[in-house]
């Protein structure tokens, strides 16, 4: 099975062929709606589309890590992690092959 990267431009596309926008408004379209999901992500706000999933921040604190090469301990300071979790619409859809 071979894997296929989506990008903007796919998208944008997508929109001009299914909704009928110009080439140039529907890349404005993709563009527009992934400046919003990032802005709430940025802002600490959590973004849900319906049928699709969820995408969530999450802090993840300070720990000790530790270099696998040589065993040496690391501190690895406290950041914030993006997470995704699917819909079950989703997840039926993936697994029914579309």
């Amino acid at each position: 099975m071979e894997s296929r990267t989506i990008t903007r431009a796919d998208l944008a596309e997508a929109v001009y062929e299914e909704v009928g926008l110009s080439r140039n408004e529907s890349a404005d379209l993709v563009e527009s709606v992934l400046d919003e999901v990032s802005k709430a992500l940025i802002d600490g706000d959590n973004v849900k589309i319906s049928s699709f999933g969820s995408f969530t921040i999450r802090e993840k604190g300070e720990r000790i890590g530790r270099n696998p090469k040589t065993g040496v301990e690391v501190p690895i300071s406290s950041r914030k992690v993006l997470v995704f979790k699917a819909s079950h619409v989703l997840k039926d859809r993936v697994n029914k092959g579309g």
